[in-house]
């Protein structure tokens, strides 16, 4: 499988998730079915269906966290520069129809978070912009038709 380029602090937050999934959230998840076990008939102990039905979702989780973990292939973004948007980039960008400002942090699939200005390296968005450079314009296909935009600032933090 591919390496999936990753932040350092995207790496620890994914780390963090890891661990308190499996140190602190698996044992209560534990408790919780044995508890509900005591209770009794668990053909209808809804408590019981519930708390296994957690245990399945947080152990799928846990094993698409080691994955993630495991294929991660850290980028130090403070080592990157230059003049063209890659992988790292903090981009400014204008919507040249509205003069909206927006920034985003072109980032992994697996930090991407758009509600912190942070958008996956796979995104549309992010996919117009790699190769270009501050001043440039380019246009994205979006479902209510083609938006341009321009890269007011570009920067590696």
């Amino acid at each position: 499988m591919d390496k999936i380029p990753m932040t350092p602090g995207g790496y620890a937050a994914l780390s963090e998730e890891y661990r308190v999934r499996t140190s602190e959230e698996r044992p209560r998840i534990v408790r919780d079915i044995s508890e509900a076990r005591a209770h009794g008939d668990l053909s209808e102990n809804a408590e019981y269906h519930a708390a296994k039905e957690q245990q399945s979702l947080n152990e799928g989780r846990i094993k698409e966290l080691e994955a993630l973990l495991a294929l991660a292939d850290i980028i130090d973004v403070q080592k990157l520069s230059g003049t063209t948007v890659k992988f790292g980039a903090t981009v400014k960008i204008v919507d040249e129809a509205t003069d909206e400002e927006r920034k985003y942090m072109i980032v992994g699939d697996a930090e991407a978070d758009a509600s912190k200005g942070r958008i996956s390296i796979s995104s549309p968005i992010a996919r117009a912009m790699i190769g270009k450079s501050a001043g440039d314009s380019f246009e994205v296909t979006a479902p209510g038709g083609a938006k341009s935009y321009e890269i007011l600032e570009l920067k590696y933090v």
